[in-house]
């Protein structure tokens, strides 16, 4: 491989920048002179914005690591070990890992050789064993996460059927296989998903599926027991690729800090200066929602933008809503809410300091949440005994309700 390697970054197909690996395992991101002249530019990244609004165009040379806009774009944990060792590189070289897993990253970004390059291979640390064709045919999707999934497409309908494409692009459905450490997962997602949709939460299309429903799962991933859970695309149209970014990469920091780097009150003040009262007062549904629920993993990788017109954004239709302390016993949220983590301080006067430091309309914020409170408690006594979450986490979630003061 040459020494010196350039990735296009294309963005709805046109390319808007290049990455350059250099010497020393180095990488260098510059937009093109093109996209940064041009005024009505689509959004890339709202981390690409300067305090007033203009393209940030000097940026610095990272070592082994990208500038942490295309890190998030890389999966983390057991997912990132996986589809790494599937394409024959090393996990921690970023730029060759955004190389292979380029062609379906989220969003309407793709990454690929500048000069036709061959399939990269990380000479100092590749597995020379790896033969061609297992790399050609890696699953070359990045979906960010640590969670084993893949990108698949539907087989007439989600419930009879989803097949996970050879090379892994173009999958308008992302599939979550069974955890082999917490039991009942994606029937866990599945429930607070659906209790989500009646409460008034912008859900998209989900559903549970058998394993063996599943066509072209690949070797091993180990023996799974139970369902999958399935959740269609929202980045994905039948008019094309839509634009979406998560919050890691709006305040620029790495997975590793998605739980130090901010808070929610933070959070709330991107989306009032970008999407208005419509992007608050769901953002306020949700983080209700996941406290009455108890899901302490909302971090910031959890929230994202969409860009429907490819400039302005807003708040994306809800994902990753799981109750997590009927596995990791937790009195906290992933980050503070305002002055406090803890699920028994969300109370109106919590709501109420966030909406003043943030700049939200306070009457809209204590409104929304005092509604969805009571939503969420007509569909949950309603619905809690018939959906398929383990009779533990509904127990769960009864005793941690009580413990509330919203």
């Amino acid at each position: 491989m040459a020494s010196v390697s350039v990735l296009n970054v294309k963005l709805y197909g046109e390319t808007i920048g290049t990455l350059t690996y250099l010497e020393s395992d180095r990488a260098l991101f510059a937009f093109t002179e093109e996209y940064a002249a041009d005024e009505n530019r689509p959004t890339l990244s709202l981390g690409f914005k300067d305090d007033f609004g203009q393209l940030i165009t000097q940026l610095p040379v990272t070592q082994t690591r990208l500038l942490p806009y295309f890190s998030n774009l890389l999966p983390e944990g057991h997912l990132r070990e996986y589809l790494a060792h599937q394409a024959g590189v090393n996990q921690k070289r970023e730029f060759f890992l955004l190389w292979a897993l380029g062609r379906d990253l989220s969003g309407a970004i793709t990454v690929e050789s500048a000069d036709d390059e061959a399939w990269p291979i990380d000479i100092e640390n590749s597995d020379a064993e790896t033969p061609a064709e297992k790399r050609e045919n890696a699953l070359r999707f990045s979906l960010a996460g640590i969670q084993l999934k893949f990108s698949a497409v539907n087989d007439g309908q989600a419930n009879k059927g989803l097949t996970i494409p050879a090379r892994g692009v173009g999958g308008s459905w992302i599939v979550k296989l069974p955890s082999a450490r917490f039991e009942g997962v994606p029937e866990n997602e599945f429930a607070m998903l659906t209790i989500a949709r009646l409460v008034g939460i912008d859900v998209p299309e989900i559903t549970l599926i058998d394993i063996d429903a599943i066509r072209g799962l690949p070797e091993g991933i180990g023996d799974l027991k139970g369902q999958a859970f399935a959740i269609k695309r929202f980045d994905r149209t039948p008019d094309g690729p839509v634009h979406t970014e998560d919050f890691a990469q709006i305040f620029r920091v790495y997975h590793d800090d998605k739980y130090r780097k901010a808070s929610y009150r933070n959070v709330a003040t991107v989306l009032a200066a970008e999407t208005g009262e419509a992007g608050i007062e769901e953002f306020i549904r949700r983080l209700t929602f996941c406290t009455l629920t108890g899901n302490a993993d909302m971090h910031l990788k959890n929230w994202s933008l969409i860009y429907p017109d490819r400039r302005n954004a807003a708040l994306s239709p809800a994902y990753d809503l799981v109750s997590t302390i009927p596995y990791i016993e937790d009195e906290e949220t992933a980050l503070k809410f305002a002055r406090s983590k803890r699920f028994d301080s969300y109370t109106l006067d919590e709501l109420s300091y966030l909406a003043g430091k943030a700049g939200l309309p306070e009457k809209l914020v204590l409104d929304t949440a005092k509604q969805t409170v009571a939503r969420f408690h007509e569909v949950w006594q309603a619905e809690k005994d018939h959906l398929p979450q383990y009779k533990r986490v509904t127990a769960r979630i009864d005793a941690h309700l009580k413990t509330l003061r919203i």
